[in-house]
Parts: C-alpha cells; structure tokens; sequence
C-alpha cells in the first residue's frame, strides 16, 4: 500500500515506452510548474538566475550492470524526474575506468559509481587529478567475496580461516580479482583478507576486472577469488563455479558502496540540475525499498539493457535470500538498501574519509590528507539537504556516524590519522 511518502509507480518495463519518454524530452514539465515544488526555506543562492528550474532538462547518467544500478534504472524509466523538470537518460556501461574518463571528459554528466573511485580521482591516484563531487549514497550493503569452487573441493577451503591456511602451507601465486585499484570492491578484499591475517599488497596477487567479467574469468582459472557486486556473487553460485566465502556486511554493515557521483565542474554550472537529479534518485530510493516492490525491479533490471542476468538471480539476494554455495543459506538483515527512511542516501563525511585512510593504510596515498576539509570538499551536504527537502526526505542529525568493522576496530571519523596507521597489516 502506498503512502504519502512512496511515490505510485505501475512498474514500467517496456523499453520501447522508455525511449520514447526520452525522446520527448524535458518540455513536459516548465519552469514555473516546477519551482512550486520548491519549499520557501530550501531557496539559496546556489539557484542559478533567480530561477529554480534545471539548467540542463536532459541529464545522461552513466551505470555498470550490476543490482545497485537499481535506483537509475528505476528513475530513468519510471521518469521520476518529471516532476523536478528533469529527464535521466541512464548510460550503460562496460568498466569503471570508462565510468570515471567519461566522467571527467564531460560525456556523462553524473554516473553510478564506486565511492572509492571519487575519491582515488580527487587525491589524482584513481587517474588523473580532477575535482569530484559525491552527490548521494545510493546504496549500502549487498557485496561479496567469491572463492573458487576449486579451492573448497581439491583444498577444504570453507572459510578466512583455512584460506590463510593453504596461502601459509602451500604457496604459490594466489589470485584475487577486484573492479577498480580505489574502489569499494578493493576496500573490501584488502580488508578481509587483512583480518585472516593475509597481506593483500604481499601475500597475494590482485588484480583488475570488470564487474560483468568476474564469473567468465572464475570459469578459465584466472583467480582463485573476487570481489564484486551483485549479481556476480550469485551468479558464480548459480553456474556452480564458486560460493560466497563473506558478504560485504560481514566486513562493515551498513557499509557505504555505489554513490551518484560527478564532476565539481558539473555542481558548479548546474546546481539546479543536480539537485533535482538527486530529489529523483531520492524518489526511486524510496520506492525500492518498500518490499512490495523489490520483485518488480528485480524484473526491470534483469534486462539486457540493464544488468543482462536471470531475473532469480539478481532477485534472491535482492530479498535478502543468501545461498552461499557451501551448504549455509540465510535471510540477512543487511541486505542491499536504497533508502531506510533516507539513513542510506546521506553523503555522510565520514564515509568519504573511511576512503581516504585506507587509501593511505595501503600505500596509495604517501602522505597525510585532510581528511575532513577534503570530505567537506567533495560530498555535497547542502546540495544534498536541499534535494532531500524536495523529496520530503529525513535528514539525520549529525554528518558523521559510527560503525564497528569485522576486525573489532570502530570507525567514527574523530580520528583519521590514527585510525590509519593503527593497523598491524598495511603496505
């Protein structure tokens, strides 16, 4: 049943419908018909010419195939940014390299993305240096870790426990697959295997793949692990190739993960349209999460101009229904989110700065950052409150949070510097 606060929606899956509410355009909705939507308290000087309608009516929104590409996809096609005068084109994608150069050449104009690939860009060691923006938390949770089934049958390898084991006891050059040097994937193979006691700038061998490519490689033996987004992670199960060793809310519940990212340059000459693309994004949020909805956006994403994957694949775990492979099936409590009454979406500082220490804890980052003047920097907090306004979403009270990890540490941000160098396992 909806409510005032969940937006109607019959689910629209019709491609051939989608393209053409693109190819209409934004001209539906005008300028005045949108800055009625706009509380009297939210009005600041960062609207552009004294009017509050998008600068741009057309915004091209890059994505990977993967689950948390959910809230674009459902914006997009559902056209949810009617009503801030905004039309999503969502952009497919093959690798998050591509994601970040068309980011940063200005052929897209916002993208699903790895928060640490925001960042990696802005300290100018994810590529080239270029000033970024974390718009929004898209989603938290829903990640995971996939050994080889090979390793489980010829080695008894279950767990972190007996992996540590065999890399001690049997060495050779092990191989582990991540999606982007900076990027959340990394974050999280780096720091589970730190917490089994295995160094992964030493122990180990890591490598980069694309998200869409991790089960096909897993399938040759180009790795004995990986670490990806969903469906990827369910899929090695499906294909009866490999089984989810940990999930990314084992390391971190609740962990930040695909953020609306774009260009400081973009903020800087569209605040309108920015705003209003995330008051959208806000509305899909929202609409996902109400649980009657989730299996009819499972269908919509599974789509080849999507995520391109069976639809029970992508919806098991998208329900919260884990199957690891391994014989342990369970309902998480942590499963992907989108929005929990707005806590997801908050671009929270200490979520930006988590990045940046680990960034320093393995080496990519040589010296100290500041860290908070640069969270401030980059994650648009009065953006985003505007936006939330808009879409009459909570805001929390504080823009910092704490978070117990899977290694016992807790993670509040008061302390970056320290946090940083007190691991016992870094580069």
């Amino acid at each position: 049943m909806s409510t005032p606060e969940t937006p109607v929606i019959a689910l629209e899956t019709s491609r051939r419908s989608f393209l053409k509410t693109c190819a209409a355009g934004a001209g539906m909705v005008s300028a005045s018909a949108i800055g009625t939507l706009i509380p009297a308290g939210v009005k600041s000087a960062a609207y552009a010419g004294g009017s509050d309608a998008p600068e741009k009516a057309i915004v091209k929104v890059g994505f990977i195939p993967l689950t948390d590409c959910a809230s674009v996809v459902v914006a997009a096609t559902q056209n949810l940014g009617k009503k801030y005068g905004l039309t999503i084109v969502p952009s497919k994608e093959a690798s998050w390299a591509g994601v970040r150069d068309k980011l940063v050449n200005g052929e897209l104009d916002a993208a699903h993305v790895l928060y640490g690939l925001i960042y990696g860009v802005q300290m100018g060691i994810g590529g080239q240096q270029k000033d970024m923006s974390v718009l929004m938390t898209l989603n938290q949770n829903g990640q995971g870790i996939t050994l080889s089934n090979q390793l489980r049958d010829q080695k008894k390898v279950t767990d972190g426990t007996s992996l540590k084991k065999l890399i001690t006891t049997e060495p050779r050059e092990y191989t582990f697959a991540q999606t982007f040097p900076t990027g959340t994937h990394a974050m999280w193979l780096y720091y589970w295997l730190a917490s089994i006691g295995v160094n992964p700038m030493k122990d180990v061998k890591t490598i980069v793949v694309p998200p869409p490519q991790m089960v096909a490689n897993m399938r040759i033996g180009n790795m004995d692990g990986y670490c990806v987004g969903e469906p990827w992670n369910a899929r090695a199960v499906a294909d009866n190739i490999g089984f989810t060793v940990a999930t990314s809310q084992d390391i971190w519940a609740g962990h930040p993960e695909k953020v609306l990212g774009a260009t400081a340059d973009f903020v800087k000459q569209y605040p309108n349209t920015a705003r209003a693309l995330v008051a959208s994004i806000l509305e899909a949020s929202r609409f996902i999460d109400t649980k009657a909805n989730r299996a009819g956006v499972a269908k919509l994403i599974a789509d080849k101009s999507y995520v391109n994957a069976p639809e029970s694949v992508i919806e098991s775990r998208f329900l919260g229904n884990y199957d690891s492979g391994s014989g342990k099936k369970w309902q998480d409590p942590n499963l992907m989110k989108f929005f929990d009454e707005g806590r997801v979406n908050f671009p929270y500082l200490s979520d930006g700065m988590w990045f940046m220490t680990q960034h320093k804890r393995w080496g990519m980052l040589k010296s100290e950052p500041d860290y908070l003047a640069i969270a401030k920097k980059v994650n648009q907090i009065e953006l985003y409150k505007q936006a939330a306004t808009l879409a009459k979403v909570a805001l929390p009270k504080d823009v910092m949070r704490a978070s117990k990890m899977i290694d016992g540490k807790v993670w509040d941000g008061k302390d970056p510097k320290g946090y940083a160098n007190s691991f016992a396992i870094k580069s």
